[in-house]
């Protein structure tokens, strides 16, 4: 018996690029969720190391519009490309 040709070790860049930019998107709602639970660790503001209400909820409101960016991001390096044999079909 002939033995089988070796395959190749690596993926094509491009395949690879994709599956990585897909783990990203999967990882982005769990990465959303544990940053915004990140203000209820901080201590209270009558503490005086605390953290105002204020700048709690500026961190909450950048952190959603950050995920809101990511997701952007994401969904456009996804989009399949013209030339691409998989966007046509069904």
């Amino acid at each position: 018996m002939a033995p089988h040709p070796p395959r190749p070790v690596f993926l094509a860049p491009a395949s690879y690029r994709q599956k990585r930019l897909r783990d990203a998107a999967r990882l982005l709602p769990a990465l959303g969720a544990a940053l915004l639970l990140v203000p209820l660790l901080w201590w209270p503001s009558d503490e005086p190391a605390g953290v105002s209400n204020s700048a709690a909820l500026l961190y909450v409101f950048g952190i959603w519009a950050g995920l809101i960016l990511g997701a952007f991001l994401l969904a456009r390096a996804l989009r399949p490309e013209e030339g691409d044999e998989r966007a046509e079909e069904p």
